[in-house]
């Protein structure tokens, strides 16, 4: 049975039960287990299926994204560990940008004791914590605000970055997967874009909650990082498929 053929009975299974284990999968097309990893990491790269936990699933599609309120009560534990372990790999003197969202307001939290460093930033609520609790010098993006993520979207915030080059940039997501981070807002991704061009090293800070979900516009792929810093519940064979594809991961326990 040649690969499309697998790929689609996989599909096919996916579409009628939601959630098919690996042991169905082997028992149904009469494979190796590795055989069938690999088929559903090519499905999960074209966005068709997520992994999970000893099999697969549908992508759990986000038809928008969640306020910064309601964020900010979501996995604040692993959004604590993230930043924690994401502020030890930041160097003195160096620029960053850290992008809006709770988990990279949690790495802000951690730059109290950093000299000499520039942080860049598209959220208001990250700029005023800094203002607040730290030296840092503190580049905000403006362009056109988005009142329910407390940050600037669209054009101008991407022209503004496409004049800087960005050290490390910390980026963050609503929903990833192997194929990369999705978003429903449209003016979301030209910022993403720019920065990732600007930048000399891309972060994904994203805990592990995230990932399966799906929204329409695809930002950037896995390609564009270097590094994952995610949480240490990702489902069975994701870490080894990043690695596989050239992406670091660092687990924050």
């Amino acid at each position: 049975m040649i690969p499309a053929e697998r790929r689609q009975i996989i599909l096919d299974m996916v579409s009628e039960k939601g959630i098919v284990s690996i042991a169905e999968l082997t028992g149904r097309i009469k494979v190796s287990h590795m055989t069938i990893r690999r088929d559903l990491q090519k499905l999960e790269q074209q966005g068709s299926v997520v992994l999970v936990s000893g099999g697969v699933e549908s992508p759990m599609r986000l038809a928008q994204e969640p306020s910064h309120h309601s964020k900010t009560l979501l996995a604040e534990a692993q959004k604590a560990a993230i930043g924690q372990l994401a502020a030890q790999r930041i160097k003195p003197g160096s620029c960053i940008y850290l992008d809006a969202g709770t988990t990279t307001l949690a790495i802000a939290r951690q730059l109290h004791h950093h000299q000499d460093l520039t942080v860049v930033t598209n959220d208001f609520v990250i700029a005023d914590y800094l203002l607040d609790n730290s030296d840092c010098t503190i580049i905000h993006t403006g362009g056109a605000v988005c009142r329910e993520n407390r940050s600037c979207v669209g054009e101008a915030a991407a022209t503004m970055l496409r004049h800087l080059t960005i050290d490390q940039a910390f980026i963050s997501a609503s929903s990833w997967s192997l194929r990369g981070i999705t978003t429903p807002a449209e003016d979301k991704v030209t910022v993403k874009r720019a920065v990732a061009a600007a930048s000399r090293q891309r972060v994904l800070v994203c805990d592990s909650t995230k990932y399966g979900r799906v929204a329409t516009w695809l930002a950037l792929t896995m390609n564009d990082f270097e590094l994952l810093i995610t949480d240490d519940r990702l489902p069975e064979g994701v870490e080894r498929a990043l690695n596989e594809a050239g992406v670091s991961v660092l687990l924050a326990k």
